[in-house]
């Protein structure tokens, strides 16, 4: 496979017009040789492209184009990226990936580190791996937002955080894309005697010093059963879980006062940690980073009262059940017996299905395998049919993480089995569906 090769040409586009095909090379546009995905896209936002083409032949030609602004030529290549995700040089103390038993798919245990992944997909990054020519770079090219992994701004604490000699730079480099205009999405793991108290308090008061900083997140530390040769870091228990929470309100004080936003945003484990009421969903600001669980529950909250509250005349007879993590297990159960009493003749059961497979400390829904899910309800009455959270499954299939798929788990448990979104109406739907 040769760089910058197309793999599909889509029908249609403006590469079918001129002729493009599978296995041809796009060496330059406008005679700037494309050295990624970054300069193809911001290189084709122009009007005229007189674009330069190594054919599968072997036959290197220019090809004059005339679009819209921002008209892609419709091709996809081999590699999205074009020249491959870069990968991370950091050894942090609290990686998951470090985390993962030996033997799972290859793919698991690559670390990327690459910035344009958290523009075009949304991927938290250290910028720790990058040249200062890339930050030049993405400057230039106005990449917005970028989603940086900060966890704490001690340049020392940084550097032994993340087991890099060159971390300890971050807020040099976030007031530089800040000043430039870069949209910034932050976020801290918290991890017990190294970054909370002082050092968390000492973070969030320099994230608020940056005009274009956009959102903050802190998330609790995942410790699985294989930390082997890492280091100690305590548990988050009820009383850390509400001293962060307590931090992190007293510095949305602050942020609403100076900013008029919250900007700092904790999990819901800490919240269902401390037990504490999650805030409503208004207080979220329209979840800015609702994928890293933040809000998730107050989000499905809403979106499943709301319809619940629709009128709905049906007549039903359906048992289902419904396999989750602890960290949610009450508040699915809530809302599923909530559902039942709205609609006569609808039967549910929700399991809490503990993480055998990566320790009992890791509690939520995303991370569990389908081998405790099938131990655990092997031999349970599960009705009509299993609802899983499709945040368990990889992205656009039907695995798990252990490589078990939903037709395994279907074959085994002899029941129909639905991955659904964390919507609030699809999962009502979910329930209901004949």
């Amino acid at each position: 496979m040769k760089k910058n090769e197309i793999k599909y040409v889509m029908e249609g586009s403006i590469a079918e017009e001129i002729g493009l095909e599978p296995g041809d090379v796009i060496l330059k546009i406008n005679n700037t040789e494309v050295r990624d995905i970054l300069d193809y896209r911001f290189l084709m936002s122009d009007e005229e492209i007189l674009l330069t083409v190594l054919t599968k032949q072997g036959e290197e030609v220019d090809v004059e184009i005339e679009k819209e602004v921002y008209e892609d030529l419709g091709v996809e290549f081999e590699s999205g990226l074009i020249d491959g995700a870069k990968s991370c040089a950091n050894k942090c103390v609290f990686c998951f990936i470090d985390q993962l038993p030996k033997g799972m798919r290859e793919t698991l245990y690559f670390k990327d580190d690459d910035t344009r992944l958290s523009f075009f997909q949304g991927n938290y990054v250290t910028l720790t791996n990058v040249p200062e020519r890339e930050i030049d770079r993405f400057i230039s090219m106005h990449v917005s937002p970028i989603n940086v992994s900060v966890h704490t701004t001690n340049p020392a604490l940084r550097c032994e955080m993340l087991k890099n000699k060159n971390a300890g730079n971050i807020m040099e480099r976030l007031k530089k894309l800040s000043d430039n205009g870069i949209l910034l999405n932050a976020q801290i793991v918290l991890c017990p005697t190294l970054n909370d108290g002082e050092e968390l308090e000492r973070t969030l008061s320099d994230l608020l010093t940056l005009g274009h900083i956009r959102s903050v997140s802190i998330v609790p530390i995942g410790k699985t059963r294989y930390r082997e040769g890492l280091c100690d870091i305590p548990s988050i228990d009820k009383a850390k879980a509400a001293e962060v929470l307590d931090c992190v309100e007293k510095w949305q004080k602050k942020a609403l006062e100076k900013m008029g936003t919250r900007l700092f945003y904790a999990s819901d484990e800490f919240y269902l940690k401390a037990e504490r009421e999650l805030p409503k969903s208004e207080e979220y600001e329209n979840f800015p980073q609702i994928e890293n669980g933040v809000g998730l529950i107050s989000s499905m909250k809403e979106e499943f009262y709301n319809a619940l509250d629709e009128e709905r005349e049906m007549k039903i007879s359906r048992h289902v059940s419904i396999a989750t993590g602890e960290a949610a297990y009450n508040f699915i159960k809530s809302i599923a017996k909530d559902a039942e009493k709205r609609y006569n003749g609808l039967k549910t059961d929700v399991y809490k299905i503990v993480n055998n497979f990566f320790g009992e400390e890791i509690t939520v829904a995303g991370l569990l395998c389908g081998r405790d899910i099938i131990a655990q309800l092997k031999d349970k009455a599960l009705g009509d049919v299993l609802l899983v959270s499709e945040s368990m499954l990889r992205d656009s299939t039907d695995v798990l993480l252990d490589d078990v798929t939903i037709k395994d788990m279907e074959k085994e448990l002899d029941v129909k089995i639905k991955a659904v979104r964390n919507d609030g109406y699809e999962f009502l739907d979910a329930l209901l569906e004949d």
